[in-house]
């Protein structure tokens, strides 16, 4: 597969953008509230994504549904924008991702709330690519937003889309606007009782 050739051949760790989304591309409503997708979090769901990807469950809820001691399986790190970041903030959470390298990128939060949590004001490709090159066998989680995404398009791997029944009509979509065409190439496809889809797909080299 492509990014199993892309690290025997660079030694590179993948940045994966792992995301959920409606069957028209949005990530959430135009404020970028994504509860509304939440409810397909069904039993099926859950013990897809506490099997295959327990990293991307923020650690409280890793503790109340019992997998807190689950070993990572895809990524050792998480980058996430400050959108994404204050959403925790707002719960008093300061490290949402405690089991994970954590870095949130952000150019107005001037110091981290948290010494778990590093934050990446200048230069965050540069990071990525310092992040990637390290010596490792998992990879890096990209947790959101649109503009983050957009503007590390360049260094997405690998895309894993959570894709829900639902049309929201508007919203954030999933890359900030300003991005180029780039081809991905579907690597695989789970289906869920419940209409949901994950899709996986490989950066084309």
């Amino acid at each position: 597969m492509v990014h199993g050739s892309l690290r025997k051949e660079t030694g590179l760790r993948k940045l994966t953008y792992y995301i959920a989304c409606s069957v028209d591309g949005f990530i959430g409503d135009p404020g970028g509230d994504a509860t509304t997708m939440y409810r397909f979090a069904d039993e099926e769901f859950v013990e897809f994504v506490s099997a295959e990807y327990p990293e991307t469950v923020p650690t409280p809820i890793r503790r109340a549904i019992g997998i807190d001691d689950r070993p990572n399986q895809k990524f050792d790190t998480i980058i996430q924008g400050r959108a994404s970041y204050d959403i925790a903030l707002k719960d008093g959470l300061t490290s949402p991702y405690a089991h994970l390298r954590e870095y949130v990128a952000s150019r107005t939060l001037k110091e981290s709330p948290d010494p778990h949590v590093e934050i990446v004001a200048e230069d965050l490709v540069a990071k990525v690519r310092e992040l990637k090159a390290e010596d490792g066998r998992l990879g890096i989680y990209l947790c959101g937003g649109s503009v983050l995404a957009g503007e590390l398009l360049d260094e997405i791997d690998e895309l894993v889309i959570k894709t829900y029944p639902v049309v929201l009509g508007a919203g954030m979509p999933m890359f900030g606007s300003g991005v180029t065409v780039t081809d991905f190439e579907l690597d695989a496809v789970r289906t869920f009782k419940n209409g949901a889809l994950v899709r996986t797909y490989n950066r084309k080299r």
